[in-house]
């Protein structure tokens, strides 16, 4: 029997089921007819019929760059194809059922060839952005019972200008901070079966700790005359709390859940609490029509002067950056247990939280995040004009980003182990008199999310060119780069000291000594919380240190980290302890962000091999970062 890779279902935070309580859920992962297409002709070649020859085969959720994928083609791929023949379950037949993809990378196109169809391919839907979900109606197309065949063409021109790409590579191979690339499917494709004439859409689940309640805001695909929504919270004990409204007057209808204080419980990271949570929309006679299962936890993130405060206490953020990459499956992760593990590693060293790095992770982490605990910051993979993000090199892509951005907020916003959202990434530019497109870019990227989201704080881009006077908080990149590390040390303490003024006036990839190094690069600091967000990197090879040389192919350059390298594994503990210590005894941060979680590709700079093996002891690493942080020892 063949197993389906990646089968568990995809979108945790929002199931519906049958009376049964049964997901309408049916995988679609597995094999499907593949075709390369490096001219992009395929569409004038007929590739999207059912009567032209796919060459190949491949494992879908995995990018064909990938080994899991069963293609393993590492080229440039500027168009792919995929086609599979499905049948709708028969008992979704008088309904309308949907095919998600979680995940294409970046410009997708979907045909559908049916009976109906009349054997022609019939056009069912587009998107753009490589880290989002999209869906696309089979009505009219094929009922329960019937079968159809889906074809996709991907679309991902990799040197193309104004596409976020994040961490892909645009030479051929791997090289300094850039990675594989990711073309096509490299999330779950599923089907769905929705009730007609209206359905719940994605409902948006903000908890008020102040009010110990939920605010649950449940969008509909059309308002029906005598419908309701209900929706239903519960714990182990039964049900909680409950409220019903109309459903025939709005679009979004607004519900309050007022939780009773003897079944308050917060979520925290020593306890995750997550209440379940069930929707129903409901007719005229109380029928349900259509049954949502959720979950929300109760947590508040808040501001006071300097401390960031969850559930009204400072905790300093100890995170990692975490960049989601796997070495058979590219940003795929090979199984939902290695997203797990990936949060377990990361709290065995001591850490509390990541920095999803330059890319949208999958749900699933996040619902593994929200169950176990685990602090995040919700960030895009912003970086691909000229390697970085809009205004870079006067280009104006700012309406892409923002759809793009925007629909990842949109997808997330009710996961509780999201604790802030930031756009964007080391956008360089020069601070002066004249307002540029990156000015503009980052403030509609930085409203925009305000606008979707009032209850979480947002930083305008991490990094050193802050645009937006009043971004929530405020950041700093800062590697030691001197060979003499005591040297570089002292210079990294005294950056620090007193107001962090000093990431609003340089560059920390300027070289020292250069024309530029004094130039202003980002607006001045205002006395928001500030956190070096990202730091360390340091250099540490396991083994005898061939391996750094050995293993690199065609064009990657060597391994890399950040400053010179520490001669033992001692010296790499010294060089840990001194620089997580620095930032945790200066009373002006609240967190920190360490440079990195694992190897990758050319950089071994992780905690971890990239094949998730031990570099450190894990329990040495943790005891380093338990020290009371010094803004945590302020009362208040």
């Amino acid at each position: 029997m063949t197993t389906i890779p990646r089968p568990e279902y995809p979108r945790p935070q929002f199931v519906r089921v049958d009376a049964q309580g049964d997901p309408f859920y049916v995988c679609l992962n597995g094999e499907w007819a593949f075709q390369i297409d490096r001219a992009d002709s395929g569409l004038e070649r007929g590739l999207n019929t059912t009567a032209a020859p796919y060459e190949q085969r491949i494992q879908v959720p995995f990018c064909p760059e990938s080994d899991l994928s069963g293609v393993g083609d590492k080229d440039f791929l500027h168009a792919v194809w995929y086609r599979r023949e499905i049948t709708v379950p028969a008992e979704w037949a008088g309904r309308e059922t949907v095919i998600h993809f979680q995940a294409v990378d970046y410009d997708a196109t979907v045909w559908a060839v049916s009976a109906k169809t009349g054997g022609v391919p019939v056009e069912i839907g587009r998107h753009r952005g490589g880290f989002t979900p999209f869906g696309c109606s089979l009505r009219d197309i094929a009922d329960g019972g019937e079968s159809v065949s889906i074809i996709l063409r991907a679309r991902d021109t990799a040197r193309a200008a104004a596409q976020p790409r994040g961490k892909q590579s645009t030479a051929f191979a791997p090289a300094g901070c850039h990675y594989t690339r990711t073309t096509g499917i490299w999330q779950t494709v599923w089907l769905e079966s929705l009730p007609v004439p209206a359905s719940l859409k994605r409902a948006r689940i903000t908890p008020n700790v102040g009010s110990g309640s939920f605010g649950v805001e449940q969008p509909l695909t059309n308002n029906v005359r005598g419908y309701h929504v209900r929706v239903t919270l519960t714990d182990a004990d039964g049900v909680v709390c409950e409220a019903e409204v109309r459903a025939d007057l709005d679009l979004a209808p607004r519900l309050e859940l007022p939780i009773p204080e003897s079944r308050r419980r917060l979520w925290s990271m020593t306890d995750p609490f997550l209440y379940n949570v069930e929707i129903t929309l409901r007719d005229a006679s109380g029928a349900v029509v259509d049954r949502v299962l959720s979950y929300a936890g109760l947590r508040s993130v808040g501001i006071e002067g300097k401390k960031v405060k969850i559930n009204g206490e400072s905790v300093f953020q100890r995170l990692v950056l975490d960049q989601g990459y796997y070495p058979d499956g590219v940003m795929t992760a090979p199984t939902d247990a290695a997203l797990i593990r990936d949060i377990t590693l990361s709290r065995e060293a001591g850490f509390n939280g990541a920095r999803l790095h330059q890319k949208v992770f999958e749900e699933r982490f996040l619902y593994h995040a929200d169950r176990m605990g685990y602090l995040v910051w919700g960030e895009f993979a912003d970086w691909g004009c000229s390697g970085y993000g809009p205004g870079h090199d006067h280009q104006q892509p700012g309406i892409t980003y923002a759809a793009q951005w925007l629909e990842a907020v949109e997808r997330d916003y009710s996961h509780p182990s999201i604790i802030g959202w930031c756009p964007l990434n080391e956008t360089a530019q020069q601070h002066h008199d004249r307002i540029t497109t990156l000015d503009d870019a980052t403030r509609a990227l930085f409203l925009a999310t305000k606008a979707m989201d009032t209850s979480r704080p947002v930083l305008d881009t991490s990094g050193y060119a802050h645009r937006v006077l009043e971004t929530d908080v405020y950041d700093s990149h800062d590697y030691i780069e001197e060979k003499d590390f005591a040297a570089g040390l002292k210079k990294f303490t005294e950056r620090h000291e007193g107001t962090p003024g000093w990431a609003a006036f340089t560059n920390p990839h300027t070289p020292s000594g250069s024309s530029t190094s004094a130039k202003t690069w980002s607006t001045p600091y205002r006395g928001q919380p500030y956190f070096v967000s990202e730091f360390g990197g340091f250099r540490w090879v396991v083994g005898d240190g061939a391996r750094s040389a050995t293993e690199n192919t065609l064009n990657r350059k060597q391994s890399w980290g950040y400053g010179a390298d520490p001669e033992t594994e001692e010296e790499f503990y010294h060089r840990f302890e001194a620089t997580c210590h620095v930032l945790l005894d200066n009373e002006n941060m609240f967190g920190y962000c360490y440079t990195q979680l694992t190897d990758i590709y050319p950089e071994e700079n992780g905690i971890y091999t990239f094949d998730r093996q031990s570099k450190f002891d894990g329990a040495r690493l943790r005891a380093i970062q338990e020290r009371v942080a010094a803004i945590e020892a302020i009362s208040g």
